[in-house]
């Protein structure tokens, strides 16, 4: 029986004029794609439309965090302190995300160095002030959290400009996810007093932004998105593919129904081609093998990635800006050493962050590179001030054992910056048992009822020589009474002065 297969239709399509073929081809199918790309990109401006629209029913606020002096607490209490922050995180589903648009709300952990002041910040929700306050009491119980005007608010959004320049990046994994960077344990070692035995990497950025002149910015800001229990699915898949063992997949009701039909022809198979089997059970023997005989380096990647995913993880977006006056920019000096305290936490073998010097760091090549970075200048001066986490590059995660790392409170035994704002220690009240001399009280006047400031502010010295005359002059009209009252002529006197009588010497005291 011959099988005939009618090609007339297909030659009679390829005959058409040009135009009518591109509309046959959409009429009987290629509207497809185009109405798939169409429904994407709308569902995307919708999502954004509604969460713009649901952020601003939530008011933002600044915190500025002064920790106390003589501050020896490692990054140890920073890290309890975002364990505590994760308690933000919410679960949030379809309906609350497609038609209110709610989504999972951020903090911003900042630092900034303003003309070499430098202060400690959190960009927070409002409704979450409690929370973050509470987390940083729990481990500072003497630091002062101070609500502060934004400081980006008199930086310029539109570049060129005519008196300020910027530049900045977004920093960014160099690898997955899953590898951790270079964290504060591995700056800790057991030579030196106990107190400067952790080398705190701190320290180079507190001398950085305590360098800068009239005139310069430096911003550094952490976007912190929390996440839930999940997000240690990337370490599996990590691990798996250094080992080299196939990935697995979550499979439907049919996958499962397929695999078992597949499993009952396999079997079969096997009882008729016997060396196949032999084949097959020879692969999988050297599958279980392979993790005996891997690598130093891979055995490292491993251990670190177990350990990472062990803890709790945020999504993060980085960025570091640095504003200055035209006049005085100096950007290998400032970006440059920035860029030098980010090295500290790379791991060769494992991970690094690195600035984004392809998509969001302010420099271009090639064609029309002017008009390309003051775009880029104002894309990231604006994710900045609006804590934006949509823009820029995607967000990565760090556990907060690595976020510790890159941000936490200097400890004093290592950084020496003199501008560091510090809340000063505690004031601690008297005890109760401490014996205290009662001293009559002097009125004083009211500042606002007093004639001149001079008479409200009398010397203490002043005061009590006041005080010693009046007691002398009321011990004088005393002894006069005394005196006529009682007739006391024929005392000593030191009788008559008011004081006790002296008695003799004794006799048997050496005299020369």
């Amino acid at each position: 029986m011959d099988i005939v297969i009618d090609m007339s239709v297909i030659t009679e399509l390829v005959n058409l004029p040009p135009h009518i073929l591109v509309w046959r081809v959409f009429w009987y199918g290629g509207w497809l794609p185009v109405g798939i790309t169409f429904l994407w990109g709308a569902s995307l401006f919708w999502l954004q439309y509604i969460r713009s629209q649901w952020k601003l029913k939530h008011k933002f606020i600044l915190l500025a965090i002064d920790i106390p002096r003589d501050n020896s607490q490692t990054p140890k209490a920073v890290e309890n302190i975002f364990s505590y922050l994760a308690g933000l995180h919410n679960s949030i589903n379809l309906i609350e995300k497609w038609w209110d648009g709610k989504f999972q709300l951020s903090i911003s952990l900042e630092i900034v160095s303003i003309e070499g002041y430098i202060q400690f910040l959190i960009h927070t929700p409002e409704i979450a002030r409690d929370l973050v306050e509470s987390s940083i009491y729990s481990q500072y119980p003497d630091a002062e959290i101070t609500e502060v005007n934004d400081y980006t608010t008199e930086a310029p959004s539109k570049f060129p400009d005519d008196e300020y320049d910027i530049y900045g990046a977004e920093f960014i994994q160099q690898k997955n996810s899953a590898y951790p960077i270079k964290t504060y344990k591995e700056f800790e070692h057991q030579m030196g007093a106990p107190e400067t035995q952790y080398k705190d990497t701190m320290a180079a950025l507190m001398d950085l932004m305590s360098s800068l002149r009239k005139g310069e910015q430096l911003w550094f800001q952490i976007l912190l998105t929390p996440i839930g229990f999940d997000w240690p699915e990337i370490g599996d898949k990590e691990i798996s593919k250094v080992i080299g063992e196939k990935a697995k997949s979550k499979k439907n009701i049919l996958d499962l129904a397929i695999d078992g039909l597949l499993g009952l022809l396999g079997a079969f198979g096997n009882m008729i081609f016997t060396s196949e089997a032999v084949k097959e059970k020879k692969e999988e023997k050297e599958e279980m093998f392979k993790m005996m005989n891997l690598k130093p380096k891979e055995k490292n990647q491993i251990e670190a990635i177990e350990e990472k995913v062990s803890k709790l993880g945020f999504k993060f977006k980085m960025r570091a800006i640095y504003l200055a006056r035209k006049e005085v920019m100096n950007k290998p000096k400032v970006f440059g050493g920035f860029v030098g305290f980010m090295k500290q936490f790379a791991s060769m073998e494992l991970n690094n962050l690195k600035p984004d010097m392809d998509k969001t760091a302010t420099r271009a090549a090639y064609f029309f590179t002017e008009s390309i970075i003051n775009m880029k200048k104002m894309r990231i001066i604006r994710g900045y001030k609006d804590r934006d986490d949509t823009l820029g590059r995607s967000m990565g995660i760090l556990n907060i054992e690595e976020l510790a790392t890159v941000w936490h409170f200097p400890v004093e035994a290592s950084v020496r910056a003199p501008l560091i704002q510090k809340a000063p220690g505690r004031k601690a009240e008297a005890p109760m048992y401490l014996p205290v001399a009662e001293e009559p009280s002097v009125e004083r006047t009211p500042d606002f009822l007093s004639a001149s400031a001079e008479e409200n502010n009398f010397n203490n010295e002043d005061k009590k020589a006041a005080m010693r005359k009046d007691k002398k002059q009321d011990a004088e009209q005393e002894f006069l009474a005394d005196l006529a009252d009682n007739n006391i002529k024929d005392r000593s006197p030191a009788e008559q002065r008011g004081g006790a009588a002296k008695a003799a010497p004794p006799g048997n005291l050496p005299f020369e």
